[in-house]
């Protein structure tokens, strides 16, 4: 079973590494989206956030404390689902729906990442190094 969670954890891993290529590589346009949504000091959010889920996503697929790892993940969606994605603000019922789409992805996201940081925790499988919250 050890192989069903590393190609879990890459794959899962891979959709974080995606996002931080935009949040690094696109940083203007996806800092603009931010301010709209009214974070504060977009720009270096971006930036930051971009580096978290890039350490977050390499350090699940890697097995490198992927406990850390997953709690970077949800410590990054969490914030992100309520900020980037309140769709309860909304008015227009076309991007009420899409930000709630968006929103939801992110809490079930940050769920998994709670369930990788447990898994981690108890049993690594295929790691580089153990846990370090034990």
């Amino acid at each position: 079973m050890d192989i069903v969670l590393l190609i879990g954890r890459i794959l899962f891993g891979a959709l974080f590494l995606g996002a931080a290529m935009g949040h690094l590589t696109q940083t203007a346009s996806m800092a603009g989206y931010a301010e709209s949504r009214g974070v504060p000091m977009a720009t270096l959010a971006t930036r930051l956030t971009g580096v978290q889920i890039a350490l977050g996503g390499l350090s699940v697929i890697l097995g490198l404390w992927g406990d850390l790892g997953s709690l970077l993940l949800v410590v990054f969606l969490l914030p992100t689902a309520v900020l980037m994605h309140g769709f309860w603000k909304d008015t227009d019922p076309m991007t009420k729906q899409m930000e709630m789409v968006q929103f939801n992805k992110d809490v079930a996201l940050a769920g998994a990442s709670l369930a990788l940081f447990w898994v981690y925790s108890n049993d690594p499988g295929l790691t580089l190094t153990g846990p370090l919250f034990g």
